[in-house]
């Protein structure tokens, strides 16, 4: 039986608006892009122009640090337009998608079972598949060279709103396995499958048989218990000049399609979540999806704020932006555009606190409906206590943000730096008193060490 690890620090924040467990096929937009934003540390250089046509699966361009690591069309169709931001660095490139459907490239189908290590990273290589293989620290593409202590899996999430990992795991079973099966291989027998206590709604054990009893946890508590980052921690945690690989349930399908099928597939599908959604429900797409290609009617309210992820973790938008590389779920929660008359002064029966400041504690399932507003504004770092109720590693956040700010590189590498990510610090983020700007502290400390070490 699988060991069982409890997180008792952390917070579930509930609101309105979990995506219902129904699907809609959203068809390919007039534009589809792959937005080099999606990938850190990577400087491109194209293998294709505008006017040239493309296959799915077709590499687009790769990285000129590391040439093996190509980056494929998600469509076949043609280039449209390279487009370029500051000191004519390439920013996104757009392709107009074939109308009559999508044609790929086909690569070899094959007996998992029977393939070597290396062939199946030169096939992922050449599919452009490697790229759903990311590392800790600094969440960059792996690097194929090297040897990674362990490949992590998380199966399940608890940030707000987040879509149910075993209902997308179900509708594709057996894809996910064919990907299980190559990160087997990969991993060298170091592959750690993190599952929840109580296993969701169309997970099965069936789904992780030939993975080894000890290489499966389970874990039990509130959010951040999902993220990958936290269960590395407890499983084992990364020291300097260590590296692990992570990849994402979906990006697991994707990498089994490829072998099963033999073309890269690059559908994913999307929790569309928030209550400014009219309908909450999972969506069907391709990657670098065009969104105002289903926002419209979609969203119950005009001065809405679209998310490209969880409310914690994600990324603003907009409805002209394309659905990012990684991206598993768009949330649409009211603007916080507002002021509210004597807000501290109410009961706040309807209003959301870890604390016993307003009466709503006397409803502790009570779903929320949130906005963006902030109650308040940047001042001094207050040592509180907050970050270490809802952080639930053996660091200390407080200190470990203080040695960022200083740029003690020394001190940051004590204190953990190599363990965190920016999502691990999100709630401590959204408790903070003083209104920092958590997350991007850690972002910059994380490349400061990249940088320097």
């Amino acid at each position: 039986m699988a060991k069982i690890i409890s997180i008792h620090k952390g917070f579930d924040i509930k609101m309105k608006g979990a995506a219902e467990k129904t699907i809609s096929s959203i068809p390919v937009s007039g534009v589809v892009a792959v937005k080099l934003s999606d990938f850190h540390n990577v400087v491109p250089k194209m293998l294709v122009e505008p006017g040239n046509e493309v296959l799915a699966g077709q590499a687009l361009f790769f990285d000129k640090n590391r040439p093996d690591i190509r980056f494929s069309s998600p469509v076949s169709g043609i280039v449209n337009e390279i487009i370029k931001g500051e000191k004519r660095r390439i920013t996104e490139v757009h392709i107009l998608p074939d109308k009559s459907g999508i044609s790929y490239i086909e690569f070899p189908k094959m007996d998992i079972s029977s393939l070597s290590k290396e062939f199946i990273i030169k096939l992922l290589l050449e599919s452009g598949c490697w790229t759903y293989i990311r590392q800790r620290p600094y969440s960059l593409i792996a690097n194929p060279e090297d040897v990674p202590k362990g490949i992590f899996v998380s199966c399940f999430d608890t940030a707000p709103l987040a879509p149910s990992l075993g209902y997308m795991i179900g509708l594709e079973r057996e894809n996910f396995q064919s990907g299980l099966k190559v990160l087997q291989i990969l991993a060298e027998g170091r592959l750690h499958v993190s599952l929840p206590a109580n296993l969701e709604q169309n997970q099965s054990e069936h789904d992780f048989t030939g993975i080894p009893a000890e290489n499966i946890r389970r874990f039990k508590g509130p959010h951040p218990s999902g993220n990958v980052g936290i269960q590395i921690h407890h499983i084992d945690p990364i020291q300097k000049s260590e590296k692990v690989w992570y990849v994402h349930p979906q990006d697991i399908i994707i990498i089994g399609r490829l072998f099963r099928e033999g073309r890269y597939h690059a559908e994913r599908l999307i929790a569309l979540t928030g209550s400014c959604f009219v309908k909450p429900a999972y969506a069907k797409m391709i990657s670098g999806q065009k969104l105002d290609s289903f926002l419209p009617g979609s969203l119950s309210k005009e001065n809405c704020r679209l998310i490209q992820g969880n409310v914690l973790s994600g990324k603003t938008s907009h409805a002209a932006d394309f659905l990012s590389y990684y991206e598993n779920q768009l949330t649409a929660i009211p603007e916080g555009d507002k002021p509210e008359f004597l807000g501290w002064l109410q009961p706040g029966f309807n209003k959301l606190s870890l604390s016993r400041t307003y009466f709503s504690w006397l409803f502790p399932n009570r779903k929320y409906e949130l906005d963006t507003n902030m109650h308040g504004e940047e001042r001094a770092f207050v040592m509180t206590g907050q970050y270490d109720k809802v952080l639930p590693m053996n660091i200390y956040p407080v200190y470990l943000l203080k040695a960022i700010l200083a740029k003690d590189i020394e001190r940051m590498e004590a204190l953990g730096i190599y363990e965190i990510s920016e999502e691990d610090f999100a709630l401590c983020e959204f408790v903070c008193t003083s209104k920092i700007a958590v997350q991007k502290i850690v972002a910059e400390g994380l490349e400061l060490i990249r940088v320097e070490g």
